[in-house]
């Protein structure tokens, strides 16, 4: 009662081929397909950015306080002793 029986399956398969065509449903199937290589591979790569990421960090890196932090002083202008010709 609580599964889809074989022919439930049967009724599904139906409706997309007559909803679709006989001739769409490959296409659609094979789209389907590179879609899933696709998205699986990206989330395979992003979970191994995460693992390189996580190894690359340092073990304790200390972290400083916004009060903490110096501003650095803005450089003076330098001067020039050379003279532009008017």
């Amino acid at each position: 009662m609580g599964g889809l029986q074989p022919w439930h399956w049967l009724i599904v398969i139906a409706v997309f081929v007559l909803l679709f065509g006989a001739k769409k449903l490959p296409d659609a199937a094979r789209s389907l397909g590179k879609s899933m290589r696709i998205f699986k591979s990206e989330i395979k790569e992003m979970q191994s950015d995460g693992k390189d990421d996580e190894a690359a960090k340092p073990a304790a890196s200390p972290t400083q306080i916004s009060s903490e932090r110096v501003e650095p002083s803005p450089a003076p202008a330098p001067h020039s002793t050379e003279q532009r010709p008017a």
